[in-house]
């Protein structure tokens, strides 16, 4: 007696919590109403329905979440109101129990080859009929919690939609600004040419290249690398452009003031030390560069040089020959005291320089194999005829074919110097 009241307890309050709604299907208006009167007592919402028809027309507007439906009724039977009743467009779960006085196996497999949950032999017993409930409980109950679930993922994933539209059209944005940086692709000098390329892995990164003019016959230019990707180094490459791209001395840190109002170009090397110290006392950053720093003499073509880190300046002689050399150097950022070794590179007529990012000589093929100075070098080599941005343009063309059109796993950028002092480029 007692476990009885108290299943009747249970199943009053959990009914009530979700609220449960029932609806009885059955031809024998006594048979309905004495299962609603015991349904109500255990705090289900319940409705009525003389037929399967009936029922289909308040499913239409009220959702039950459990049918007990008889099996044999005029009209249509329990087993077509069953497939109806699935195939209806409805957002839960709906349980459904087949009241019949059939038992056999045929009879079982039928009921549920049209979609019944469970069967309840008639006469109904009211324990039988608790427990088949409680279980249809359940199954609802599991299935109302997997919607809610399903709608917070999807609610969730809408909002992670929208921040990842906004973070994208940032980066766009970012993208063009970084992009603004570069401000020429190529600048033309009376004696000499220089070209830019810069290309992302990313919308953004790390690279940055460009140059200043220090007077009519010096020109400086620069080719930087950033460690990592993303907004962090992009924002290192802003502020590194800061100090490198005026054609101030107040505002550009390789510059200062000469005789009689000249502008004249800093030791590279005490240049570069400057930058090292301004990292690792100034930029509270993890982030480190490499950089080579140059200044060119456009009338006698000597090229003073400054390498950190930077993979070697590759030089490519008027007759097709390749050089490739430079002392290397230390990473800026990283060593407080490292010191940094100014060379000189001689040009010719018809000479080039190329200073280029490791996303050149890092870039990978399918076989992961690096492309090297080696393969750099062989590259160039078949780059003849080609000046200016054609050639850099064709050099990352060349570069995204020997990766067999994979995105670049770094940034590749690079900086085009060709020297002609007799009829320019």
């Amino acid at each position: 007696m007692q476990a009885g009241v108290t299943i009747k307890s249970e199943r009053t309050s959990f009914a009530e919590s979700i609220q449960i709604k029932v609806l009885i299907v059955d031809d024998s208006k006594l048979q309905r109403k004495i299962i609603s009167a015991s349904l109500l007592r255990m705090g289900y919402e319940v409705r009525e329905a003389d037929s399967g028809q009936t029922a289909l027309d308040i499913c239409e507007i009220w959702q039950p979440d459990l049918v007990l439906s008889d099996w044999m009724m005029p009209g249509m039977d329990g087993i077509e109101f069953c497939r109806a009743f699935k195939a209806l467009d409805r957002e839960g779960y709906g349980y459904f129990i087949l009241l019949t006085s059939k038992s056999g196996k045929e009879e079982v497999a039928e009921g549920l080859q049209c979609g019944a949950d469970d069967f309840l032999s008639k006469p109904v017993n009211g324990i039988e009929l608790r427990a088949r409930l409680t279980a249809g409980e359940r199954i609802v109950k599991m299935q109302s919690d997997l919607l809610d679930q399903k709608r917070i993922v999807s609610e969730t994933l809408e909002q992670l939609r929208k921040v990842h539209d906004s973070l994208n059209q940032d980066l766009i944005e970012a993208k063009k600004l970084q992009q603004s940086l570069v401000r020429e692709k190529h600048r033309q000098f009376s004696n000499a040419a220089l070209s830019f390329i810069l290309h992302p892995a990313g919308h953004i990164g790390g690279d940055l290249v460009g140059y200043f003019p220090i007077s009519k016959r010096e020109v400086g230019f620069f080719a930087i690398d950033v460690s990592g990707h993303g907004v962090s180094s992009a924002l290192m490459t802003a502020r590194l452009a800061g100090y490198l791209t005026s054609p101030s001395p107040e505002q550009n840190i390789v510059l200062t003031h000469g005789p009689q109002d000249s502008v004249v170009p800093r030791a590279l090397g005490d240049v570069i030390s400057d930058l090292n110290r301004i990292v690792l006392d100034e930029m509270a950053t993890e982030h480190y560069f490499t950089v080579i720093l140059a200044i060119a003499d456009m009338e006698t073509g000597v090229v003073n040089l400054c390498q950190a880190g930077h993979p070697h300046p590759l030089v490519k002689r008027k007759n097709g020959q390749i050089e490739q050399d430079g002392p290397g150097g230390l990473p800026v950022g990283l060593f407080p005291k490292a010191e940094f070794d100014e060379f000189q590179i001689k040009l010719n007529e018809g000479d080039q320089l190329i200073l280029a990012s490791d996303g050149v000589t890092e870039c990978p093929n399918s076989q992961d194999e690096m492309l090297g100075e080696d393969g750099f070098e062989k590259i160039v080599c078949g780059l003849n005829g080609l000046k200016g941005a054609n050639l850099l343009e064709t050099l990352v063309w060349k570069l995204s074919a020997y990766a067999n059109d994979a995105p670049f796993p770094d940034d590749v950028s690079a900086v085009l110097y060709e020297y002609a002092p007799t009829k320019g480029i």
